[in-house]
């Protein structure tokens, strides 16, 4: 089948790669300046977990305010 090492590793990888996408997606919807979003999105892709933790806790909070149009709110 496979090294169980090796299939381990590659789980995790994909794994870290998917949150860090998703991740990263959010950040380019919150309100913060382009700097802030594009500081914190090379801080996560050059340091893929070490990035995450940092984001975590000191990072931007909060999401863009949903639409309020009186045709969505019926």
């Amino acid at each position: 089948m496979g090294d169980p090492s090796l299939l381990f590793w590659l789980g995790a990888f994909v794994v870290i790669a998917f949150v860090d996408l998703v991740t990263i997606m959010n950040l380019w919807r919150s309100e913060k300046s382009f700097n802030t979003r594009l500081m914190w999105a090379l801080i996560i892709l050059l340091l893929p977990v070490i990035g995450l933790i940092i984001w975590g806790f000191i990072g931007p909070r909060g999401m863009p305010k949903p639409p309020t149009s009186p045709e969505q709110s019926k």
